[in-house]
């Protein structure tokens, strides 16, 4: 009977000084991991808007944000961040927009749109993805997302036949999923842009 108490208080203890570590990892590891994620997102803004010197998150209403893009059939993705961006001066020139799409083959697909303040999609960079490898996956790469650059349209289409156009996104082959849940995304991101935001529309 004291041999069962014994072991039962040196478990106790070892619970104890185990939580005691976890915590106090967790709060050395914290900060440094907070940090490491908000370099990561400003290293990405940098990647979509260039043009920008600094960027400032904004609140996301999430309520106010789903109704148009419901409105404008994608109802599928969520806007899940909005950043101002701002040149040297402090001059508002543009937005960072992150969407979530969750149409994608293998998952939900996150994706950051940057946008000038006259509707040109500067760029798009993908914050996570788990598509198919060697198909879906190619959306990471820049000859698919460069489709999407120095783009002033009202909305993107995409195409399995080569079809020309400045607003024509050429699908990714055996991809389509992918390519819809992208390209749709990217849209939702401008009908924010437009109806929430308020920004100029493309021709």
């Amino acid at each position: 009977m004291n041999k069962i108490i014994k072991n039962a208080l040196i478990l106790t203890a070892i619970t104890l000084i185990s939580g005691c570590l976890l915590g106090l990892v967790y709060e050395i590891t914290k900060e440094p991991i907070a940090q490491a994620q908000e370099n990561a997102k400003q290293t990405a803004y940098k990647t979509v808007l260039a043009d920008a010197d600094s960027f400032e998150d904004m609140e996301v209403d999430e309520e106010k944000a789903f109704e148009p893009l419901a409105a404008a059939g994608y109802d599928a993705d969520s806007i899940t961040g909005v950043a101002v961006a701002k040149d040297k001066g402090g001059r508002e020139i543009g937005y960072v927009i992150t969407v979530t799409s969750h149409e994608g083959y293998g998952g939900d697909i996150k994706i950051s749109v940057g946008i000038l303040n006259d509707g040109t999609v500067k760029g798009i960079e993908m914050l996570s993805i788990s598509e198919t490898a060697g198909l879906g996956m190619k959306a990471k790469e820049p000859e698919f997302k460069s489709q999407f650059q120095d783009k002033q349209v009202s909305k993107f289409f995409y195409t399995k036949s080569g079809e020309s156009g400045e607003d024509k996104i050429d699908a990714l082959s055996g991809a389509t999923i992918t390519t819809n849940a992208v390209t749709n995304g990217v849209n939702s991101a401008l009908v924010y842009f437009r109806d929430v935001l308020g920004g100029g529309s493309g021709e």
